[in-house]
């Protein structure tokens, strides 16, 4: 085939041509996101039920609907919480690859079958199904400027004006709003209404029977008596607009003729739908809405969509209201891409200068040079065709192909020199010679680095998509590199390569000069050790296996992870007050939080967006939670200001708060996945032993973790049982007196837990009428006394006649995992461990504790566990894989054992790196360590494949062929393996924006190939004899044996 490009160069041009015009095409319609899209497809279900408990939202709904979510097609866990404020989440989480539009119709036909069962009161709510993803992408706030606009007004602005095109925007997919729009509110007075012999009843279904909106047909409607000449619509009664309105609704006339109207017994205003949930940007009222990303949705491009919904809409703001982006995850995926391509930039410059130093001539170093083009952009049209993203995996790909795509190249320009010089052959026919003798190789290659790269494509889970994506694009690399390096490298070659005329000096002068006598002097050097090391034979296989030995230790010894920490330039703040604390203290909380930041770190924070009534672990009163917008990374320059050394300065300042626990969270490396790094697990009440014994047992667990020297921060991620008030009915009671059971339930839910009655109409948009007793009225237990109901004789009867009450304890937030109840727990590993480690380590503290609770990982860990079992076997296949290439192409099982036995040494320098530098074995690393094994593998190709040249064709002994092999090919393995090197070094070293993930490809990859290379061009030779030996024994007993045969 080579034979044919270095006939027709300018064919060769055309395909190259046109595989960079289809990948600068495709480049133009690639998305951009920071990491493949991994975390499974999730289902959210959200349901409201005011004013009811933890306990009776998860009696009454939760466990109603968790019941009916079975037979769903590729589920992989139920989740869920119900909290104190009546609100309650199901999250379904799937396997990955399940099509999440097919599951949410899935969840919402099951759903179906549990709504009737579900209280009336909830069902008119309203539920909820969306697809749901753990993070939060990005919050929109609303800031009053001057003051003038309170918390309700900026709330009723965002819900009637904000939420609906921002949630109908392309790419999201949930949202949170943290404040309401407004709603009528109607405070009863219990004093006033037993005056005029009044009950919270009587008061709904007044309002239910004057605000309604009527259907009252047309006047001359069809059908209509002949000769009508009129038609009109009837316009009946309509839903009232204002509180005036309202309050003049008639409840009741005296027989004096007297009337008594709402506003009589009420006080009727707007105001807020909930006042659970309140907001303030930088100390000023603000109210933000939080997003989640859609299943499958592109970040940026959603991000974008976002921000061009919200320019159209902001010229309608009123004065005095401005839009802030408190917490924006973005500008990190964008950082991510341009930080790695600036190191692919890095790289292909590197790899130039190396190539040009070994080289040394302008035309041959810009051959391998232009390869590059062709085979990314090449590339770039693969993943267009795959479906795939630009993001950091394949781009990580691409800088890793740089240095194994010019190593292709490499060996064919090397050895058209050689040829040219040693033989003076003119460079066409000099090419058609070399690509005779390196055309296997190459093949060969490329099909080794392939096959170790194939089998990660083939893995399950999420870690299978973040290798799906790397090892498609280096694969692809490969396959475009290698058709490069036989078609478009000669044809190059041949055209514009300078003949060397016979007898000619190929000396160089100065810096050349110098570098080849040096080069030169210890090649030879070079040639004595591997004759040394091959007449002692014995000695060095003795040492090969120490190796193996020291690098079987270093693996046990190195820790292990999911992913490396990034430093995602967000991070947000819980706060958590002592049970039954009130709103007020918990702002004194948060503004103290938030002084610290905007005061004390401004060089690090830009700004600060407080919210009161939500954090991750729940809501309430005594919850709290802050989202901190961090500076951009080219504003943070110094180690101090990246956003670990923030939440260590801040969590020490934090610790001093004596009213709170306070504590900094930093999200992971996949947003995604989570919103806090670390650990996340559930204990499971497995065998029914109750609410108390399961506080009990997380009790026990939480103290010994955090004893425990491998963990830090291992946290309840919900809250803790609280003194709660429960009010005893006398039922025997209360039907002496007349009283009906229903009346009694009524007239507590509306007093104390707001009602919602029906709608009406606020400038043109449908709102919701709420009743509930005033703020005077239900501040204490004593305050159940204002209370009356009416019994069946029509007198007024007191609460206190049939009801007492006392305090007791309940939890505002209970979770459900897998159907049964279960409190979630997440910590981190201490300073110096990994969370492999502490996984092991909360596995051992789970089995002390009582039979029937289990421990069960969700989220990240679930993701982590199931990527480390899956990392043995990823290395066991890549390496059957690369020894059947290898036997099938040397047709040879001998052969391809001294091509794989130089692997552990590359492994060891790997190893050796990562643990010097103190990272861990995480997906990144593997995906490095896969790198070393191809890129070792690719060494003892070149030197095996020229040895078994001389051995069986030129009739050279074994060892005389194996040190003129190694001598021939060290100068192309030193001069790839360095441009490999090189290629990779900005990785290992790159600061800003994923660089963690970087540096954990970066050191393995450097560390791998560094020891793959000085240590396999002396063991190869040593492998290569010991096991032709061996083998040809063993041939030679076996035509020993036949001969006697016959």
């Amino acid at each position: 085939m080579s034979r044919f490009f270095i006939d027709r160069p300018i064919f060769a041009w055309v395909i190259a041509l046109v595989i960079m015009l289809a990948g600068a095409l495709s480049i133009r319609s690639l998305p951009v996101n920071q990491f493949p899209d991994v975390a499974p497809p999730a289902i959210a279900i959200a349901v409201n039920y005011p004013g009811a408990s933890a306990q009776t939202v998860q009696d009454t709904v939760v466990q109603v609907i968790e019941q009916q979510l079975n037979g769903l097609d590729g589920l992989r866990y139920i989740s869920s919480e119900s909290n104190a404020d009546g609100s309650m989440t199901i999250i379904a989480t799937f396997e990955q690859g399940t099509d999440p539009d097919i599951a949410q119709v899935q969840v919402q036909n099951k759903l179906q079958l549990a709504t009737p069962m579900l209280p009336e009161e909830v069902q008119r709510q309203g539920i909820r199904v969306v697809k749901y993803q753990a993070n939060i992408m990005l919050v929109v706030g609303l800031v009053s400027e001057d003051g003038r606009y309170n918390q309700a007004d900026l709330g009723d602005y965002v819900v009637s004006n904000l939420r609906d095109p921002l949630s109908r925007t392309q790419g999201v997919g949930d949202f949170l709003v943290f404040g309401s729009q407004y709603a009528m509110r109607i405070w009863l007075d219990p004093n006033k209404l037993v005056s005029y012999q009044l009950t919270p009843s009587d008061i709904i279904a007044a309002i239910r029977a004057q605000n309604v909106q009527v259907s009252s047909g047309q006047l001359g409607g069809l059908p209509t008596r002949e000769g009508v000449q009129l038609s009109a619509t009837v316009i009946g009664k309509t839903r009232l607009q204002t509180p005036e309105q309202f309050e003049n609704i008639l409840l009741k006339v005296n027989a004096d003729g007297s009337q008594v109207r709402l506003g009589d017994v009420a006080e009727v205003g707007l105001g807020s739908e909930n006042f659970a949930i309140a907001g303030e940007h930088n100390g000023r009222p603000s109210v933000g809405m939080a997003l989640r990303l859609a299943t499958g949705a592109n970040q940026l491009e959603t991000v974008e969509n976002v921000r061009q919904t919200i320019s159209e809409l902001e010229p309608f703001l009123p004065e005095g209201m401005a839009i802030i982006y408190p917490y924006d995850t973005s500008p990190v995926v964008q950082a991510s891409i341009d930080s790695v391509v600036k190191t692919l930039a890095e790289a292909i410059v590197l790899v130039f200068l190396v190539m040009f130093l070994f080289l040394q001539n302008w035309r041959a170093t810009i051959i391998p040079t232009l390869a590059v083009p062709v085979v990314l952009l090449g590339t770039f049209g693969v993943l267009f065709a795959f479906g795939f993203t630009i993001n950091v995996m394949t781009m990580f790909a691409m800088v890793l192909a740089i240095g194994l795509l010019v190593d292709d190249a490499i060996v064919v320009v090397e050895n058209v020199e050689r040829i040219m010089q040693e033989e003076g052959l003119p460079p066409k026919e000099a090419t058609r010679k070399s690509m005779d003798q390196i055309s296997g190789a190459l093949v060969g290659i490329g099909l080794v680095i392939s096959a170790v790269f194939v089998p990660m494509a083939f893995f399950g889970g999420s870690t299978g998509v973040i290798y799906r994506q790397f090892s498609i694009t280096i694969v692809s690399a490969m396959t475009f590199s290698v058709i490069v390096a036989l078609i478009f490298t000669p044809a190059l070659c041949a055209t514009m390569l300078k003949p060397i005329k016979p007898g000619e000096s190929h000396e160089k002068k100065g810096f050349f000069g110098w570098f080849n006598r040096w080069f030169n002097r210890n090649a030879g050097r070079y040639q004595g050790g591997v004759r040394y090391i091959l007449k002692r034979r014995a000695r060095f296989m003795v040492v090969y296996l120490l190796i193996i030995g020291a690098a079987a230790i270093m693996f046990r010894v190195l820790p292990t992870a999911f992913l490396p920490d990034e430093d995602q330039g967000v991070m947000s703040v819980m706060v958590q007050l002592p049970p039954n604390s009130s709103a007020e203290r918990t702002e004194a909380v948060l503004a103290e939080v938030r002084d610290y930041l905007l005061n004390e770190e401004s060089d690090t924070v830009a700004g600060v967006m407080a919210i009161r009534g939500f954090n991750f672990a729940g809501r309430g009163q005594n919850s709290g939670m802050i989202f901190v917008d961090i500076k951009p990374f080219e504003e943070r320059t110094e180690p101090h200001q990246s956003v670990f050394a923030l939440a260590d300065r801040a969590g020490a300042r934090f610790a001093q708060i004596k009213d709170a626990t306070v504590f900094p969270i930093v999200p992971p490396a996949i947003l995604e996945l989570g919103n806090a790094t670390g650990f996340d697990l559930y204990l499971k009440d497995n065998a029914g032993v109750g609410h108390e014994a399961l506080m009990a047992a997380m009790g026990e667990f939480l103290e010994k973790a955090n004893q425990d020297p491998m963990l830090q921060m291992v946290r309840h991620n919900g809250l803790p049982d609280e003194p709660q008030y429960q009010v005893l009915i006398d039922d025997e009671k209360a039907r002496t007196l007349q009283v009906s059971l229903e009346e009694i339930n009524n007239t507590m839910s509306i007093a104390w837990g707001s009602a919602y009655v029906n709608d009406f109409i606020d400038r043109g948009r449908v709102k919701r009428v709420y009743v509930q007793g005033n703020m005077e009225s239900r501040l204490a237990p004593e305050d159940f006394d204002k209370w009356y109901v009416r019994n069946a004789q029509g007198e007024m009867v007191p609460f206190s006649a049939f009801a007492t009450g006392e305090w007791i304890y309940g939890s505002p937030r209970l979770q459900r995992y897998e159907g049964v109840p279960a409190v979630q727990i997440q910590g981190a590993p201490a300073p110096g461990y990994s969370t492999g480690e502490a996984m092991v380590a909360l596995e051992r503290i789970a089995a002390e504790l009582p039979p029937g609770v289990g421990l069960e990982y969700t989220g990240l860990s679930y993701e982590e566990r199931q990527a480390g079992d899956q990392a043995m076997a990823l290395y066991a296949l890549s390496i059957l894989i690369v020894f059947l290439c290898l036997a099938a192409l040397y047709e040879s099982w001998s052969i391809p054992f001294s091509v794989l036995l130089v692997i552990p040494l590359g492994v060891l320098g790997a190893l050796a790196a990562t643990l010097l530098r103190g990272l861990s074995n995480d997906v990144f690393f593997q995906v490095g360590m896969l790198t070393t094994m191809g890129l070792a593998a690719k060494n003892a190709i070149l030197i095996v494949e020229f040895a078994k040249d001389l051995y069986q064709n030129q009739g050279r002994t074994l060892i005389e062929a194996a040190a003129e092999a190694a001598r021939l090919r060290l100068r192309p393995i030193i001069m790839t393996s360095l441009a490999f090197t090189f290629g990779v070094l900005p990785l290992a070293v790159a600061s800003g924006a994923s660089s963690g993930s970087q540096h954990s490809i970066g050191t393995g990859v450097v560390g791998g190939t560094l020891a793959a290379t000085f240590l396999a061009i002396y063991f190869v030779p040593l492998f290569y004899v010991v096991v032709a030996g061996l083998f040809k024994k063993k041939d030679e007993a076996l035509s020993t044996e036949e001969g006697a045969k016959a």
